[in-house]
Formats: structure tokens, sequence, C-alpha cells
């Protein structure tokens, strides 16, 4: 009886016989897991496998509809446990948009800044003591989230988890979008959250990205808990087969819809044309005398650590950066400014982009976005004929998402979003293809299959790309030229 009563009181939190329910979608039915105080667990798994689901089912935000969770002790209640994903990611972008359009509105411009998102002045700073000399959060404090890194954003939304002193702390993707130093350098702040005691779990699509520390391996596959344990037993190679990859071939291309106004449109040999760029926000400089040039049928890589302004650079290039008027910018043979509207611009461009995919948040179908990169609108608003979406069939069946045409975008997971972007971005054949960080999110067969995609689209169409990646290992040999952007700004 001694025994029993001794491991009770080591058990955190278990799940016994669940079953769990997103909208109208039943999700990893029959799921045993008990997690135990000190223990360290990755979740690993397919895209769409409810990885995060389970995940977020520990912080009681997702429905349960046929066993149960337990919470053993008082420190495993739900406000004992701190959260980072994806979707938090996108909620403080959107509050900072809010914020600024509503200070621009006023005629009051400003933007929100890191202390004001945590709710945290320097004059109370002291309460980030503990927390400062594992993620630095100090000098950033009385910066605009605007103007900050993607590691740096991962570093201050970690330290606002912690601001609750959880026991349990969930990472969901956080090395996501950011530089090999960047991935050090929150390693080591994980690791000592660890050493300190707070209990992490990280959900993750790398097996590199389980960190020295994890004890345990929780695998998902096939909508079902495949594998649980420690980490030595679970990351053994016979058990990781399933993992290996899958010599993925090069898929089909789907042939383009000829359209008249292709022969109407002069074809510039220079697609993007920047002379002595420069784009600061506030005191931050963020590009500074950038001079370079896109030739058609050129495909290029930009690379840099994070904060070196390559989002900028794309962002002057698809216009979402009005600096763009401020500089000598030609696209497509014509002078930013010069009379040549936005829209017109953006007909020639396929864009997939963190920032494209946050603004989907209606329930769009999966069908009606791939569509809408017809006519570069968010949501589709305009009649397609059968042809239209025949192309789309395709594309979605190229990138293995046709089954998945009828769902609303914003139930699927942050992975299989991605996919369907770079079917939108395609559609309508570009000259120009932009894809930042479009392996983001995607699990190994995925990132093999959109790599093998990416390689028939340089070597095989007329599109030209440009890439960015944090992973040298994913420049495909179709990319012939690498811009890399400065160090520290």
């Amino acid at each position: 009886m001694k025994q029993k009563r001794k491991g009770t009181e080591t058990r955190f939190i278990s799940l016994k016989d669940v079953t769990f329910r997103k909208r109208d979608v039943l999700l990893l039915p029959g799921t045993f897991w008990e997690i135990r105080t000190g223990q360290n667990w990755a979740i690993l798994g397919e895209n769409g496998s409810g990885k995060s689901v389970l995940a977020r089912s520990l912080k009681g935000d997702v429905p349960i509809v046929r066993g149960e969770l337990i919470r053993h002790v008082p420190e495993a209640a739900v406000e004992g446990i701190g959260y980072l994903s994806f979707e938090l990611l996108e909620e403080i972008l959107l509050r900072e948009d809010r914020f600024e359009d509503a200070h621009a509105f006023s005629g009051w411009g400003r933007t929100l800044t890191t202390g004001e998102m945590l709710e945290i002045g320097t004059e109370n700073g002291a309460f980030l003591d503990p927390f400062d000399d594992i993620l630095g959060i100090r000098p950033l404090l009385d910066r605009s989230i605007r103007v900050l890194s993607n590691g740096e954003i991962r570093k201050v939304l970690i330290t606002r988890a912690l601001l609750s002193r959880p026991k349990l702390l969930i990472l969901d993707e956080p090395f996501a979008g950011l530089d090999a130093a960047s991935r050090d350098s929150l390693a080591q702040a994980i690791s000592v959250l660890m050493a300190r005691g707070t209990q992490i779990i990280l959900v993750t699509q790398r097996l590199e990205e389980v960190i020295p520390g994890i004890s345990h391996v929780l695998i998902i596959r096939e909508g079902q808990i495949a594998l649980t344990g420690r980490r030595e037993q679970v990351l053994r190679p016979e058990a990781l087969q399933p993992f290996s990859g899958s010599g993925i071939s090069l898929p089909t291309l789907p042939r383009p819809i000829p359209s008249a106004s292709d022969k109407a449109v002069q074809k510039a040999d220079i697609l993007v044309d920047m002379k002595n760029v420069h784009v600061a926000f506030g005191k931050v400089t963020v590009l500074d005398r950038l001079t370079w040039s896109v030739r058609r049928g050129e495909n290029w890589a930009v690379v840099g650590p994070n904060g070196s302004g390559k989002s900028t650079l794309l962002a002057l290039i698809t216009g979402d950066n009005l600096q763009v008027y401020a500089n000598d910018v030609r696209l497509f043979g014509h002078k930013r400014g010069g009379g040549e509207s936005i829209w017109e611009i953006r007909q020639r461009i396929g864009l997939v982009s963190p920032e494209l995919q946050l603004r989907y948040r209606k329930p769009v179908s999966v069908r009606e976005v791939v569509l809408s990169g017809l006519f570069d609108s968010i949501g589709l608003y305009r009649k397609v004929s059968a042809e239209q979406k025949v192309l789309a069939s395709s594309w979605l069946a190229c990138l293995g998402m046709n089954d998945r045409s009828e769902r609303p975008f914003n139930l699927l997971s942050y992975g299989e979003k991605r996919l369907v972007l770079i079917a939108r971005a395609m559609i309508k054949s570009p000259e120009l293809l932009i894809l930042d960080e479009p392996c983001q999110g995607l699990d190994r067969s995925n990132r093999e299959m959109v790599l093998a995609l990416m390689e028939e689209i340089g070597r095989r169409s007329s599109t030209t790309m440009i890439y960015v990646t944090h992973h040298e290992r994913e420049i495909i040999p179709s990319i012939q030229h690498v811009l890399s952007l400065g160090g520290e700004r």
C-alpha cells in the first residue's frame, strides 16, 4: 500500500483512454500517457497527427469526449502550465497590428513595445531578474515588437510564459524560423530552465531538436501514440525507421492555364533591381545601402541570421513595406511609385510566408485558399471556371492535400497550412516565386516533398525563385545564387 502511495505522489498528469475533439474531428482515440515530476518530454509526429492537440490538452484547451485527464498535484493545475506556440506568436503580432493601426488613426504614430506586451516596465523590471540571466530579455523591454528578430520574439514569449512561474512549460516548435546561433542560444536557455526545475514538453518535427535534458519521448504516427518511453529507448535507430524518409521522387508539375494577359505583359530581363536601399524602423537600421538584382531564370537563396533583414527585403518586393517608395527599387522593369499598382505587381508574384499564413483566420476552405492565389486575395470573391478548379485539385494532389480540399483552412495544422499556401502560390505559374521558410513546420516527409517540388520548379519551369531558409542543408541544387545579409543590426 505504501509503495502505491509513493508512486501516486510522483505522478504529475495522467491521460487515461482519452479521445479529443477538434471541431467535428475526433483525434488520438484511446490515448494513455503519464507524465511524472522531473520528466521532460519531446512529442514527435507527422503534420496533422495531433501533436499540438495533445500538448494543448494539458492546458485544458482541447475538449475531451472520452476518458479522463487527471492532475495529481496542485502544480499540475492549468494555472501552473505555461505554453508557447505558433498560434500565440500570431496573436501577439495581430495585437501589435491593431495597436499600430489605432495609433496611426489617431495621428500618434508608435508601436507596441516588448515591455507593454509583457505588461512590465523598466521601473519594475526587477521581477525579470530570475529570467534575465537565462534569456537576456531586459535590453528588449523598450524596443518595438516589430523590429525584434524571430529569436528575440521567441525569448520574449518564453519570458511571458515564465512570468507566471509555471511548473510545466510547453514549447510548441520553439526553434522554427531561427538561425543556427539563435537555435543554440535558445537550446541553452531551455537546458538551464530544466536544470532549475521547470519541466518541459517540447513539440517538434525535427529529431535534431530533441535537446539534451529531454528524458522521455512520445511519437505519434497515423493518428495514434505509437511509442512512449525513455529517450534512449525510443530514439533507437530501429524505432525511428518510420522517420527515416521515404525516397520521394520528383513530382510532376500541373500544366498552367494559358492566359491572354501573359502575352500582353512585357517580360523584363531583370525582375528585381535594388540600388543603395536603406530601411530603418525608428533608430534601428535593418537594411543599409543594399544593391541587388535578380535576373529572369536565376534562382536565389537569401540567408543570414535573425534580424539581418531577410523578411524586410521580401516585403519591399511584395509591397508590404511602404519604405519601398523612398528607395530605388524596380520590379519587372518598373520603378515602384512610377504608376504601376501593387495589384499589377502581385499578379506576377507567388508568395509563401508566415505573414501570409497569419492573414487567413476565417473558415475558408482549403480549395478556396488555393483558388484565391489566382486573384491575390485573402479569400475567394470571384467565380472560377471548371478548368481553374481542376488546376487547384491538381496542385493539392501534387502536395498530398487533395483529401482535405473541403476542410476549413484554419483547422489545419501549421505544417498543413504551409503546404496549401505553396499550392496557392503556384496555381498561377508566377514569374517570381518568393518562398520565406517554406519548410517551416513541416515533418521530414513533407520537407522532402517540398524540396523535391522546388527542385522541379527550379529546373523545369519558367518561374524564378527567391528562397529564404535558415537550414543550409535545404538549399536545393537548382539554387545557383546566394545573397548573404549581415549580422548584428
